[in-house]
């Protein structure tokens, strides 16, 4: 396996990982009753975090083989940018927001905010596949 191979396997599983949050996870999440709220955020918190942890992971391992083991162009590059646009969309924004939503309750200012980083977590994911494949 090549390090663009990596980088290609790292980025498919996550782009199907965000997928499935923002397309199943996420509306189902909203759903939820307000009197429901606390358990079931607490244990989509615990639970998400299992695999989160893994996916970005095996992720930040590929880009940077890919970085260290060089060359590097634009094409690479830009897949990698579309990872660093989605860790730093989970790390700055979707991850607090949970944390807040947590402390404070569902309101729809958070969840806004969460749908909002979640948009364009998949957006990255999406650069960042499409361009492993293409490299």
């Amino acid at each position: 396996m090549t390090p663009v191979d990596a980088l290609l396997a790292a980025a498919a599983l996550h782009l199907g990982f965000q997928m499935v949050v923002t397309g199943v996870v996420y509306p189902a999440l909203a759903e939820v009753p307000d009197e429901d709220w606390s358990r079931a955020h607490d244990a989509h918190s615990r639970r998400i975090t299992l695999v989160v942890g893994p996916v970005y992971g095996l992720l930040a391992a590929a880009c940077l083989w890919v970085l260290v083991s060089g060359p590097i162009d634009a094409v690479v590059l830009t897949s990698i940018g579309g990872a660093a646009v989605s860790a730093s969309a989970t790390a700055f924004v979707a991850a607090p927001t949970h944390g807040e939503l947590g402390r404070a309750g569902r309101n729809e200012h958070l969840m806004s905010r969460l749908r909002s980083a979640d948009r364009v977590r998949l957006c990255g994911a999406v650069v960042c596949a499409f361009f492993a494949l293409s490299a």
